[in-house]
């Protein structure tokens, strides 16, 4: 082989193994709001219904089909699970799962040993040794996601919730060659076994320099650690090594702590931690506790309430209009064969088409306003009618409005409120949360207060104000 063929095929190999370099900074908090993000210049709040997590550690899940999918829809986040952990088919009673591999299907960060005797199938784990097939997979993944404009959230490890879980994963010393992991489900992210640490630690690290060129990417801890006996100082341990490991390092990414499932007020916040993220989060409490701390607050996870579409479009809504900075909805119609998000299955929760596109409405909705100028003022909205209707308030004061009214029993109103806003001339629109089309625009006049009533609705109604004078 002559040189020139031979710098010809290194350069082609490189072309394929090297990660994208996103040339702007990765996404962050808005300096002037930390309540947002700001993404690629722009004040960013991420709204998405995707898939359960194991596009990478699937090798039969078709991710660039997915992600297509994806940008479609106007969906601009995906969670990620890192393949520390996966689950069994079934399990959750889900029929399709992602996260559940078929036997050999598995991908890990950890590389196959040449000894058999893995639970699922195949050779047991190396936790010294690094599968280069997943890292490159990995990297295809994120390269793929940028170009979609798809941000990753990519959740370092998860609890083991039942023993059969423990039984399947690589850190139990059952399914490794390296005596790592006597513990038991409960002890596997607490500090209990200093090799078992080690191996967690420098799995973080490869992660954090494997990933460090993406701009589309923060980390999540650990999914749901109030769960299975994962300890704060376990995650702080990680969120230290993140910072420590990235400080010699060109880019720096926001770390994602999941607090709790609904909400809870976060009393000693961890100075690396800059996404606070709650699980199955309505009524939006989580928001209106901790936005003293000036952070992105996300509702991270929905998707155990049934199939009605109606559910997850109204719990997104509430969120950000409370003053939250994220929604993800698990969507169950992303399966093996059918990453176009068509399908339809057994599980504890839905996800469809339809429902994306509702998601991108309250995503346009938002982003129609200068939303990093408005903090949430529920306090300015009175004299609701009829009884039961709830109501959340976005505002820049005086300056325009956003409001969202929900009716819960499902029945079609006519909903009068009371707005306090300063004397003026103000343009009014009712946007269906449905469509996004405004239903009715009309003009209107303040003294201190103004009364609207809106036109007939189901479920829910979107208001934009807007002061003119």
């Amino acid at each position: 082989m002559n040189a020139f063929r031979l710098i010809q095929r290194i350069t082609l190999l490189l072309t394929f193994i090297a990660p994208a370099v996103y040339s702007g900074e990765p996404i962050r908090l808005h300096p002037d709001n930390p309540h947002y993000f700001l993404y690629q210049n722009q004040p960013t709040v991420l709204v998405t219904s995707g898939e359960h997590y194991g596009a990478v550690l699937n090798l039969d899940f078709d991710y660039e089909r997915y992600l297509d999918a994806m940008q479609a829809d106007g969906m601009n986040l995906t969670r990620v699970f890192s393949g520390v952990y996966c689950e069994k088919p079934g399990e959750f009673k889900i029929e399709k799962n992602t996260l559940a591999p078929y036997p050999l299907r598995f991908l890990s960060p950890w590389a196959r040993s040449s000894e058999p005797g893995y639970a699922v199938g195949g050779n047991k784990f190396d936790l010294t040794q690094w599968d280069a097939k997943y890292f490159e997979r990995l990297h295809q993944f994120m390269k793929y996601a940028d170009r979609r404009g798809v941000v990753v959230e990519y959740v370092l490890f998860c609890p083991m919730y039942n023993d059969g879980l423990w039984e399947i994963c690589p850190m139990n010393q059952k399914n490794n060659v390296n005596s790592i992991g006597a513990v038991n489900k409960n002890e596997v992210y607490a500090l209990k076994e200093a090799k078992l640490t080690e191996a967690q630690v420098n799995f973080v690290k490869k992660a954090v320099n494997e990933l460090n060129p993406y701009g589309n990417l923060y980390f999540e801890i650990c999914n749901e650690p109030y769960f299975g006996g994962v300890t704060l100082d376990f995650q702080r341990d990680i969120a230290k090594t993140i910072t420590d490991e990235e400080a010699n390092l060109p880019n720096k990414h926001l770390i994602a702590q999941n607090i709790a499932n609904g909400s809870q007020t976060v009393t000693d916040p961890d100075p690396n931690v800059s996404i606070l993220n709650y699980h199955y989060a309505y009524p939006p409490d989580a928001v209106s506790q901790n936005y003293r701390l000036d952070r992105a607050i996300g509702y991270d996870e929905s998707g155990f309430a049934g199939d009605s579409d109606v559910r997850y479009r109204t719990h997104a809504w509430a969120f950000l209009l409370a003053g939250g900075a994220e929604f993800n909805n698990l969507d169950y119609s992303f399966t093996i064969d059918c990453e176009d998000g068509t399908a339809s299955q057994e599980a504890p929760g839905g996800g469809s088409p339809a429902l994306r596109k509702q998601l991108k409405v309250l995503h346009d909705f938002v982003n129609g306003f200068d939303f990093i100028r408005m903090n949430p003022e529920p306090e300015l909205v009175s004299n609701r009618k009829p009884g039961g209707l709830r109501t959340w308030v976005l505002a820049q004061e005086g300056k325009t409005y956003a409001v969202y009214l929900y009716m819960p029993n499902g029945e079609r109103i006519e909903a009068t409120l009371t707005l306090k806003a300063p004397a003026g001339r103000y343009a009014v629109e009712w946007v269906s949360t449905i469509d996004g089309k405004v239903v009715r625009s009309e003009k209107t006049e303040s003294n201190g207060e103004i009364t609207l009533k809106s036109p007939a609705f189901v479920d829910d109604a979107a208001l934009k104000l807007t002061r003119e004078d």
